[in-house]
């Protein structure tokens, strides 16, 4: 049996698993996997999938030039939440047992993420949690990622904090000082390096945005599945009504929770479109070219600020408060009156758009992945010392 925390000097390149399910998850921990692979007499990258996002994590991957070496296939249709942490399991559970990697690294908050994490533990193989930190406060908002987060927090041996305030959360949660990383968020490298593969290639038609400037909307989260997603729509529809100057482009989750909510309400109104979610490369270069982005996502509340494109965030809180201190994001809920209400505040007052356009990003700097395999290096004994914490810039 391995130590759970382990500090050693390799004679072989040490064994890395990555596992993903997401095309989040793939954002963000494909800059990671690149970098690994930038040292191959020192790690050996093995990728996972958990089989969540089956055609786009594929697609994803090769956007940085890479593939999956094993699928969990965990991914049913109806499936539960108990089923895909169950699956992910014991799936994990086998896949350990034969590769006996040195250490696993999961991203984020999904239930595959924790469950993955949970076998790692079983196995006595260290866990390195990316995204490490976050905390909204509430155990059920976002449901369930507060929890699936907290409890990969609790099993992991090396914490790689996104933010300052990131490290604050688990210090409080007694986590040791010299197990935690300020790395900035790769999910920022991530959309640096789309962005300069996107180009002005957009995935719709061009007439639809000539001369008009671009709403850009994501909103699926569980939460929000049984009126909040109705009151967004309903938003939309005032916002398109208002500004003939606007249009509005919503790139629908394909669950049925939300896909039948947003046809039924938004279908056929002019300047509105429901698109399928684009590939990521085409989603950036829809973030280029919006004037505000709507979304529920925590990646894309990260994203934008790089950007220089305000956010409202489609959520009562968040784990990502640094942007609303920053004054890059706003939340503003589910609520219709209030979306609508901040929504043509920014379309019609230039100096809060330029205020909220210009403000610093204070998640990340395109080098976090350098760091977070710089710890690694430190954590193997391939390195004298870890990198230096990220510090965000003060400036525009």
């Amino acid at each position: 049996m391995k130590p759970i925390h382990t500090i050693e000097r390799r004679a072989t390149a040490a064994r890395v698993m990555i596992v993903m399910g997401t095309r989040p998850e793939v954002t963000k921990l494909g800059p990671v996997a690149r970098e690994l692979n930038r040292y191959p007499r020192q790690f050996q990258v093995t990728l996972v999938g958990t089989g969540q996002h089956r055609d786009l994590v594929p697609q994803q991957l090769g956007l940085f030039g890479l593939r999956l070496d094993h699928d969990l296939k965990v991914m049913k249709a109806g499936q539960s939440l108990a089923d895909i942490a169950a699956r992910t399991l014991q799936r994990m559970d086998h896949l350990l047992g034969v590769a006996d990697p040195d250490v696993v690294m999961v991203e984020g908050d999904t239930s595959a993420v924790f469950a993955a994490g949970l076998a790692a533990f079983y196995h006595r193989i260290p866990v390195a949690h990316v995204e490490a930190g976050l905390r909204s406060g509430d155990p059920y908002n976002p449901f369930p990622e507060e929890m699936d987060r907290r409890l990969v927090g609790a099993l992991a041996s090396i914490h790689l904090a996104p933010t300052a305030q990131a490290r604050a959360n688990l210090l409080r949660e007694n986590v040791p000082p010299d197990r935690i990383y300020v790395t900035g968020n790769t999910a920022i490298d991530g959309l640096l390096f789309a962005a300069r593969r996107a180009g002005a290639r957009l995935p719709v038609p061009g007439e639809w945005l000539r001369q008009r400037r671009l709403i850009l909307v994501t909103a699926h989260r569980r939460e929000s599945w049984e009126r909040g997603i109705r009151e967004i729509c309903l938003a939309l529809g005032d916002l398109a009504e208002r500004f003939p100057g606007v249009v509005i482009i919503y790139a629908v989750h394909p669950n049925p929770r939300v896909r039948d909510v947003a046809r039924e309400v938004l279908a056929g109104r002019e300047r509105i479109y429901l698109i399928d979610p684009p590939d990521y490369a085409g989603f950036v270069a829809l973030m280029k070219r919006a004037y505000l982005i709507l979304t529920d996502s925590g990646g894309i509340q990260e994203e934008a600020p790089s950007l220089g494109v305000p956010v409202l965030v489609l959520r009562e809180i968040t784990e990502r408060p640094e942007a609303v201190a920053a004054g890059v994001a706003q939340l503003v809920g589910c609520d219709r009156e209030r979306i609508a209400t901040l929504g043509a505040r920014l379309l019609t007052d230039p100096q809060a758009h330029t205020a909220m356009a210009g403000g610093a990003n204070p998640y990340g700097d395109g080098r976090a992945a350098e760091r977070i395999v710089a710890v690694l290096r430190a954590h193997f004994g391939l390195a004298a010392e870890p990198p230096p914490p990220f510090v965000p810039a003060t400036g525009t």
